[in-house]
């Protein structure tokens, strides 16, 4: 069966590491036949939330920055990619800005694979633990939804790197796992 996947790029660098990770997921995916979006936050304004609950009432945000249209695509899909670089040893603000603006949907979001990718300049693997954690919790405010597969490309500092890396082939081969 062919699954919808969302794939949310939150880099800020074109073509950084993270997106050249989440283009070789893409691929994977398309090549078994999904039907595959990749959005990417650095193209999309994304607000922070204002905390105002107006969207409690309403299920949509009050800001109209097309975080709306990111929500209805993540509600319809079966699988929720979400990407990023670790910077001080967890997800970059952009994701953890998106992560936050879920909220006028997270009760309609259910029943999702998650997979999550980052890349990250160190060589350790304690960051990447850090990141989970923030995944997790989203994760856990979602029905029914379970982190399916991680891929972790560490060591890549300068813009492109991850083209060459195993990473890379971890990233394409999960796509064509789902």
């Amino acid at each position: 069966m062919n699954k919808k996947v969302i794939i949310i790029s939150s880099t800020p660098r074109k073509n950084g590491n993270s997106q050249i990770l989440s283009e070789a997921f893409e691929k994977g995916a398309k090549e078994k036949g999904n039907n595959v979006e990749l959005i990417s936050l650095r193209e999309n304004k994304i607000n922070y939330c204002l905390a105002c609950y107006g969207c409690s009432k309403t299920k949509r945000c009050i800001q109209n920055d097309g975080m709306n249209e990111i929500l209805d695509k993540i509600v319809e899909a079966d699988v929720l990619v979400l990407s990023t670089p670790i910077y001080m040893y967890d997800v970059c603000g952009q994701l953890k800005t998106f992560i936050d603006r879920i909220f006028p949907k997270y009760t309609e979001i259910k029943n999702k694979e998650v997979y999550f990718i980052a890349t990250c300049a160190e060589d350790e693997n304690e960051p990447i633990s850090y990141a989970i954690q923030t995944i997790n919790g989203l994760i856990e405010c979602l029905e029914d939804t379970k982190l399916k597969g991680v891929v972790y490309g560490k060591n890549l500092d300068n813009i492109g790197e991850a083209e060459n890396s195993k990473a890379y082939n971890d990233a394409y081969e999960m796509g064509k796992s789902i």
